[in-house]
């Protein structure tokens, strides 16, 4: 009997047979990729299914599957011992992964297939990000641009507490500078796995810390009913000092430090919102490299507005509530500001 989504974790490896573009647009946490059909081989076959007949591209997408496996074998399973117990997927649970399956069956290894393959587990992710925020208790850290929210998660996730920390997932820092350097974000489908995994790991008897977001981080969307879950959660307000914030961010944001034109491309997008005079002052800092300056000006007249006015629509306070003061954005004072806020509750 194949293998369903409930039983991911009772075998050793997760093998994603599909084609690594397939793969690269979305995949199971923690698989790894033995494709065997590349993409142009995928799309040879399939040309060949559409124009000439499904038994021709039966017959040259087998020997080139065959050829792949065979490679896989030399390499990849090689060394594996009898007791290893793999899971295998392609797009539909069809004669991708039935091969390859096949093939390791035959050799003696436990080797499973996945029912309904990646649309399945997709199906599955979807299903699942729509139910499983609202089974879970949320503690959502709040406080204006560069007051350490992402380092406070990063302190309670090392104290043992749960910490869904949606900026990671997302690789981007949610605001207008936010984009990793050298680092593309995932795809939507792939940062929804990602969450979904994360979540699907909590236990719903604890709470779950999360950054006070938006509902989209760049360029993806948070899910609906995990945003909504948030908004209906109780918050951890940090008050810093605004030194303490530029002081931040300056370190967060020092791979901006050599690259004005950058900033200044970046800060070319708000002159709708906050006028080519405004924007040309930001720029003139960013030139001549005033930094403190220019990070005191931004937070000032556009990042400590804006979150203002997100907070008031999306996070409104309740009794519920807890206020923390800190002027120690270190990792010492951030640990010890995750220490008072896991005693506080």
């Amino acid at each position: 009997m194949p293998a369903t989504v409930d039983e991911l974790a009772a075998f050793d490896e997760i093998i994603d047979v599909r084609s690594p573009s397939e793969f690269a647009e979305d995949h199971i946490p923690g698989a790894i990729n033995l494709p065997v059909l590349s993409d142009a081989e995928r799309a040879r076959v399939g040309t060949l299914y559409k124009q000439v007949s499904s038994f021709e591209a039966k017959k040259i997408g087998a020997a080139l599957v065959a050829r792949n496996i065979a490679q896989h074998l030399d390499t990849w399973f090689a060394n594996k011992p009898k007791s290893y117990r793999p899971l295998v997927y392609c797009w539909r649970g069809g004669s991708r992964s039935g091969s390859l399956t096949h093939i390791l069956q035959k050799i003696g290894f436990a080797a499973m297939q996945l029912d309904g393959g990646y649309k399945a587990y997709r199906r599955h992710v979807v299903a699942e990000l729509a139910r499983l925020p609202a089974q879970l208790t949320y503690r959502v850290v709040s406080g204006p641009t560069g007051s350490g929210k992402s380092r406070l998660l990063l302190a309670l996730a090392s104290e043992g507490a749960q910490v869904l920390d949606l900026e990671v997932l997302a690789a981007h820092r949610g605001s207008l500078l936010g984009a990793l350097p050298g680092q593309a974000q995932p795809s939507q489908k792939i940062f929804e796995s990602a969450i979904w995994s994360v979540l699907n790991g909590f236990d719903p008897a604890r709470p779950v810390f999360v950054e006070a977001e938006s509902k989209k981080i760049g360029a993806l969307r948070v899910p609906e009913a995990l945003i909504t879950a948030m908004h209906a959660s109780p918050c951890f307000r940090l008050d810093v000092p605004l030194a303490a914030r530029v002081q931040l961010l300056t370190e967060d944001y020092a791979h901006f430090l050599h690259d004005p034109e950058t900033i200044n491309r970046q800060l070319g997008f708000l002159t709708t919102l906050r006028g080519s005079e405004t924007i040309a002052a930001w720029q003139a800092l960013a030139t001549r490299q005033a930094w403190s300056e220019l990070v005191t000006v931004l937070l000032e007249q556009h990042y400590d507005p804006a979150y203002l006015k997100s907070l008031s629509r999306n996070y409104t306070p309740s009794a519920a509530d807890l206020a923390f003061h800190t002027e120690d954005l270190s990792a010492s004072g951030m640990l010890l500001l995750a220490r008072a806020i896991l005693a506080a509750m």
